[in-house]
């Protein structure tokens, strides 16, 4: 009986054979594959060029370090020990500058803040998205880029432009209210109503440029499908485009909230001390308008904030990983 010859792979029979043309096994991918079954090790150069692929964000870790990492170590510190000014001569452990940061016109301060971002930022969410969805399904190309050129200037300027600008048209003496009589109707700029108004001025613009890319994502397929089963458009949006929009619509709140939440030169500017907010505290303590031995509870109330902010990012930054996800 004839025994049948073994089938020799065909790398082996060119080595054998002194060359020739190589097999299928020896691809790229096939030898990557054999590299890996038989535990060989990666190149050399490919090693390095992982090793070194890190340095690449070096900068922006070191900028972060320097520029948010010590500052809060520093007011964290501070914030937990007395000032200098303090009969002990400062340095001592101290619970009193947080305990104090949330209590009496500074809890109300920091309650206020709260109140102002959250009405802000509700208005802004809602006058947003309509504006943002007429921009989205625009056919006119000049106007969505005016648009949304506009939203990124407006959504950048603040400070005491915004507040001089404001002050000139719908002050107590403004063209506006000159001409409108709106001091008749009971308007008063320099109140907590007057001041959510001037703040949707830069987050109105801000819920545009954050929503329209979500709202761009949405699929046509996903309205053409609502469509052939009978679904109105109240219902599309009901049912389809507003559950899919959640999470972005969640994260451009929670956005617009950090950014009311740390506004201060406008509010500074504009009506100072009569509308007690968190940043006006802060910047009356750091200008030495606390007690004696006090001086480090502007440290404990910008802990606060802090505190604050690292709240509203743990929220931002989940929902914009899920939206992520449908609207990629």
């Amino acid at each position: 009986m004839t025994t049948a010859p073994t089938p020799v792979p065909a790398t082996a029979s060119a080595a054998q054979s002194g060359g020739g043309a190589p097999g299928p096994a020896s691809s790229p991918t096939a030898s990557a594959v054999t590299a890996v079954q038989t535990g060989a090790p990666r190149p050399a150069g490919r090693r390095a060029r992982g090793s070194r692929a890190w340095l690449a964000a070096l900068p922006l870790v070191l900028f972060f370090a320097i520029g948010f990492g010590l500052p809060a170590v520093a007011i964290a510190v501070g914030a937990f020990t007395t000032s200098s000014d303090a009969p002990d001569g400062g340095g001592t452990f101290t619970t009193d500058n947080l305990t104090g940061s949330l209590q009496g016109a500074y809890w109300t301060a920091l309650w206020g803040s709260v109140k102002l971002s959250l009405l802000t930022a509700l208005i802004a969410t809602v006058v947003g998205l309509p504006l943002a969805q007429a921009v989205a399904t625009s056919r006119f190309r000049a106007f969505r880029e005016a648009v949304m050129s506009a939203s990124g200037v407006l959504a950048n300027f603040g400070g005491v432009p915004l507040a001089f600008m404001f002050v000139a048209t719908l002050g107590n003496s403004g063209e506006v209210t000159r001409k409108l009589g709106l001091t008749e109707h009971g308007w008063n700029l320099y109140t907590f109503s007057g001041l959510s108004v001037v703040y949707l001025y830069f987050l109105v613009p801000l819920m545009v440029i954050t929503i329209t890319p979500a709202l761009e994502g949405l699929k046509a397929q996903w309205r053409e499908a609502a469509s052939n089963n009978g679904a109105t458009s109240l219902q599309y949006w009901r049912h389809v485009a507003l559950p899919v929009l959640l999470p972005s619509l969640l994260g451009g709140f929670v956005l617009l909230f950090g950014a009311s939440f740390a506004a201060y030169a406008t509010a500074e500017a504009m009506v100072g001390s009569s509308v007690p907010l968190i940043s006006m505290q802060i910047g009356d303590a750091l200008s030495g308008n606390v007690l004696v031995g006090q001086g480090n509870l502007a440290l404990a109330l910008g802990l606060d904030m802090i505190v604050v902010a690292c709240l509203v990012m743990a929220l931002y930054l989940p929902l914009q990983r899920r939206s992520a996800k449908w609207l990629a």
